[in-house]
């Protein structure tokens, strides 16, 4: 079966995918996928569902693990990180993937067994676990691919009740 997990931005929504066979998970697929900050909302979403869209449709997975909003003292960035979060779980559910979400504290606490770890050890973490370097990768993408890790690990161990 196949897990994808995002972590949502509008600028940048990191994006993974992985295989989990016998227990075993793989990545697939990794990147990221930006928007130009010179165009309106809607076309921002509209090129992030898109090019989701095109993953969805490329690796079928299942599952989705969608990191969780943080709580943001900027108002304005959090409603446009809504907005980005709906538009993705609305993908999501309309091509009929089983969407979790997890807190950062979960995710890191999953992937590296500490809540307050920082991106950097979360992405060492990542690598690690699925055997591949991530050198010159953004931290969107070891991030999304830390949230798909999560809830991998999660549907083999059962860490938390999903």
């Amino acid at each position: 079966m196949n897990i994808i997990g995002i972590d949502p931005g509008l600028n940048n929504t990191g994006v993974g995918v992985l295989k989990l066979e016998n227990k075993t998970l793989t990545c697939l697929y990794h990147n990221v996928i930006k928007t130009d900050s010179k165009k309106k909302l809607p076309e921002r979403l509209d090129t992030i569902c898109s090019k989701l869209n095109d993953i969805l449709t490329e690796y079928n997975p299942e599952y989705a693990a969608v990191e969780d909003v943080f709580f943001s003292v900027n108002i304005k960035s959090a409603l446009l990180l809504g907005h980005t979060r709906g538009a993705i779980m609305a993908t999501l559910l309309s091509k009929g993937v089983k969407v979790y979400e997890f807190t950062a504290l979960q995710i890191k606490k999953s992937v590296v067994g500490y809540g307050k770890a920082d991106k950097e050890q979360v992405k060492r973490m990542v690598e690690l676990h699925l055997n591949l370097k991530l050198d010159k990768v953004k931290y969107d993408v070891s991030d999304a691919l830390g949230c798909a890790l999560c809830l991998g690990l999660n549907l083999t161990g059962g860490y938390f009740d999903l």
